[in-house]
């Protein structure tokens, strides 16, 4: 019913009757605004690995992925690197939960160390989920976190967003791609993806439900970046099980040992394919190929008929000629099973002339050193070698260039930005997205830490937020920062010289030493004349201060270590680290 307003008039006269002042200016009552989302890179951008990015909107937070990265050159002794989740930490009470696209390192690895900071819900496909598991049993962490499975086509509620699992190929399986429903639109995150039209297991990517999406609009598209640079289409994961039928065949009268990613549960079951058409029995080598293929068969990801599968101690019970070894070490990691056998110190395995070896797997950006050590020394010790670029044992798992444009025309998003990979990944698949039409104001190649924040028509950068590494080294996370490293980078470039005295309480006077340790620097017993130089130089130092009554500590240790570094600069023109150790008694 119309509003309307009256007034008091004089007997006999009509009152006048006037709309509302809305209506009558004929305007509507306006909508409230639209809530923008934000989105926050904290990893995975200019690296490779560490994935995990943040959503908010209204007070709501939740994450996508929480993964690792392997240390470079320059981290020496780090184990591994995982996001900075400061900023979560300060918004703990909106963090809703964690989202996971798949099963790999990069993508949950960081999660025990995350998990024990936000104790919060996670969401995974069931594959993915065991793999966290394993992880979480590890840590002392099973059965404190609340774990929910669920599958391609679920929908879940995170606050004012919901989340959407589309199923998409990837090189392990029961990977997903996510749409997320804001109030500002949707957003379409894939994961790491591929199209795989003859997948190992399970049905090819659902292209339709893009497509939908697509339709209906997309506000945001993120999507894989890592293989930006390569042309045309990513094979199919069956075009390896050809190349292992084939090299079977010439590996006749040999033992055969494959190496591979723990988790390309699909590439394993073709090793085991094979082996049974063959007439080989399997056993499994290093920690995290057992352990993963131990939840994939459990789950039912995995199939190995009765009788194929042998302990590794057993191996020396058959003939080397009816035996497969998948193995971990395709990287060239230095504690791998591969590096093991190949440096002669694994536990079970000898290397020699009759073993036939697959490295099934390609160079992850940093490793490619490592690995041609350990094919050097496995071809030392006799046996034939074949990896990626002598024939087509490994596929990858992630989208070539046509894939990619095929994903952005299917979801024409008004907005893009290329995540996983580094800067030159990210860079190409902008260009990508330009070439099919999408504005170049609209592509945006995003940085670890910066603030996006959409709304229906528009984008803003806005400020960053704590961002960065996080270092774990044995068990300390965090506790190894830019000073440890830059002395362990000296350590390791110089060596060290360490100056340990003896001195009196009262008046500072030499009692025992200087004696010199030497680390890392010059062979002591090859180098007398500038050890004894080094220890007369801190003894006329130490004799000095206690002329002079200088009797403060570091006073004494400063005035040490400027001249004897002057000193082994000028005989040595190196300089070592100086660490001098003073006593009172």
């Amino acid at each position: 019913m119309a509003q309307t307003t009256t007034q008091t008039v004089p007997e006999g006269q009509k009152p006048e009757v006037r709309p509302a002042a809305a209506h009558r200016r004929g305007r509507r009552p306006q909508k409230p605004p639209v809530s923008p989302v934000s989105i926050i890179p904290l990893g995975g951008l200019n690296e490779i690995g560490k994935n995990m990015t943040a959503y908010e909107c209204n007070g709501d937070i939740f994450v996508v992925d929480c993964g690792t990265a392997f240390p470079d050159d320059e981290l020496l002794g780090v184990d591994l690197v995982i996001p900075d989740i400061t900023w979560l930490e300060k918004n703990r009470d909106s963090l809703r939960g964690i989202v996971l696209t798949h099963g790999h390192e990069d993508h949950i690895g960081a999660l025990p160390y995350v998990l024990k900071v936000l104790n919060v819900p996670v969401y995974g496909t069931r594959l993915t989920l065991g793999l966290v598991e394993g992880k979480l049993k590890e840590h002392g962490l099973y059965g404190k976190v609340k774990l929910n499975v669920v599958k391609p086509g679920d929908v879940i509620q995170l606050g004012c967003m919901s989340v959407e699992f589309i199923h998409v190929n990837h090189s392990i399986a029961d990977s997903v791609a996510l749409a997320i429903t804001t109030p500002a639109g949707v957003i379409v995150q894939t994961g790491d993806f591929k199209i795989d039209s003859t997948p190992i297991q399970g049905g090819m990517i659902d292209l339709a439900r893009f497509g939908e999406l697509g339709n209906n609009g997309v506000l945001a598209l993120l999507s894989d970046s890592t293989n930006a640079e390569r042309p045309g289409y990513t094979m199919s994961e069956r075009k390896v099980g050809e190349s292992f039928d084939n090299l079977f065949v010439k590996a006749q009268g040999k033992r055969i040992i494959i190496a591979t990613f723990a988790s390309n549960i699909h590439r394993v079951q073709q090793i085991v394919n094979a082996a049974v058409a063959y007439g080989r029995r399997v056993a499994i080598s290093g920690r995290s190929m057992v352990n993963v293929c131990g939840i994939a068969m459990e789950l039912g990801y995995l199939t190995i008929p009765d009788g194929v599968l042998i302990e590794i101690e057993a191996i020396n019970r058959l003939p080397r000629d009816k035996l497969v070894i998948v193995t971990t070490g395709s990287q060239g990691e230095p504690m791998s099973a591969l590096y093991r056998m190949a440096y002669s110190d694994h536990r079970n395995v000898e290397i020699s002339p009759d073993d036939f070896i697959i490295i099934s797997a390609s160079a992850i950006p940093g490793n490619e050193k490592t690995i041609s050590k350990v094919i050097n020394e496995l071809m030392k010790l006799g046996a034939e070698v074949v990896y990626e670029s002598l024939a087509e044992v490994h596929v990858s798992g992630h989208a070539c260039q046509e894939e990619q444009k095929l994903i952005l025309g299917l979801t024409k998003p008004k907005y893009f930005f290329p995540v996983h990979g580094e800067y030159k990944h990210l860079k190409k698949h902008a260009g990508l997205a330009k070439a099919i039409g999408i504005p170049p104001q609209n592509i945006v190649i995003p940085e670890i830490g910066r603030v996006y924040e959409l709304r229906p028509d528009s984008l803003r950068m806005e400020n960053t937020v704590p961002s960065g590494r996080v270092l774990v080294d044995g068990l300390g996370v965090g506790d190894v920062g830019s000073i440890v490293l830059r002395d362990r980078k000296h350590l390791a470039q110089d060596g060290l010289i360490v100056v340990v005295a003896t001195i009196d309480s009262d008046n500072g006077t030499l009692i025992a030493g200087p004696d010199i340790v030497s680390r890392g620097f010059v062979y002591v017993r090859e180098s007398e004349g500038l050890m004894e130089a080094t220890r007369a130089l801190a003894k006329s130092v130490l004799d000095d201060c206690a002329r002079n009554g200088i009797n403060d500590w570091g006073t004494i240790k400063t005035r040490v270590k400027e001249a004897l570094s002057k000193q082994l600069y000028d005989k040595t023109k190196r300089s070592p680290m100086i660490l001098p150790v003073i006593m009172e008694v």
